[in-house]
């Protein structure tokens, strides 16, 4: 059985043939490989939303030939080499653990948390909300952001609290709707969105992951409804609300 650096080193060589010999390998660029990464990533947390393990080692796999090709576009611009993005987090990680490499005490997890973001202020970071990619998906955002703030304090102390402000956000909501401003809708909306996510995350839930297994969930039932529609020789738009309605109660009943 192959070592892991074994098997990191033969990934490191594959890597060199591929961009010496394969014409399709040899014209990549980080541009160019940009959006294949973004959709290896999320085919990753489909696999993890699945607990699909055998995905997931794939997927992992591929992530891992990305970070591999990133770093030999890299080298060969002499930017940077895979060494020195090693070394590069090892050294962060060592840093910023100084409980376990220095003589930081610290009690439980809230104390890491907290210690890891004031380490980033002393490295030249300007905020707590530093490091939040602008491009990430709003929903994932919303919960990075809230999480950075509360290593400072910025934080309900019960679940009752953030419950009430999300039953406040959505009677705003409602009152926008009322008046019928468009941009306050919105505004308000996305309020409501954000204190939902704050909810989601005192009830130890992934709002992202939660909303995605209610999309399967969805997907899953509708193609039922297709399926069940299909069997009497109509189809969905053939049906009516109510016909639907029922096909839909039954598949639910049925799960």
């Amino acid at each position: 059985m192959q070592q892991p650096a074994q098997a990191f080193n033969r990934l490191l060589e594959i890597m060199d043939d591929l961009r010496e010999k394969c014409p399709w390998d040899r014209k990549q660029t980080l541009q160019s490989l940009r959006q294949q990464t973004i959709e290896e990533l999320y085919e990753l947390t489909d696999a993890i939303t699945e607990e699909d393990y055998k995905s997931i080692r794939e997927e992992l796999g591929d992530l891992m030939l990305h970070i591999v090709f990133y770093a030999k576009i890299g080298a060969e611009k002499e930017k940077f080499t895979i060494t020195d993005v090693l070394t590069g987090i090892c050294d962060k990680l060592v840093a910023r653990h100084p409980h376990i490499y220095g003589d930081v005490k610290v009690e439980n997890e809230e104390d890491v948390k907290q210690n890891w973001e004031k380490l980033k202020l002393k490295e030249g970071k300007t905020s707590v909300l530093s490091g939040v990619p602008v491009s990430l998906p709003a929903l994932v955002k919303a919960m990075r952001l809230q999480t950075k703030a509360r290593t400072v304090g910025f934080e309900w102390d019960t679940t009752s609290q953030v419950l009430d402000k999300v039953k406040e956000e959505t009677l705003e909501l409602e009152e926008a709707v009322q008046k019928g401003n468009q941009d306050e809708i919105e505004a308000e909306f996305g309020d409501l969105l954000f204190a939902l996510v704050n909810y989601s995350r005192f009830l130890k839930i992934d709002a992202e992951n939660a909303l995605e297994r209610t999309n399967k969930k969805f997907i899953r039932r509708f193609k039922a409804m297709e399926t069940l529609a299909a069997e009497t020789g109509r189809t969905l738009d053939e049906m009516s609300l109510q016909e639907m309605d029922g096909l839909w109660n039954r598949i639910k009943q049925g799960e």
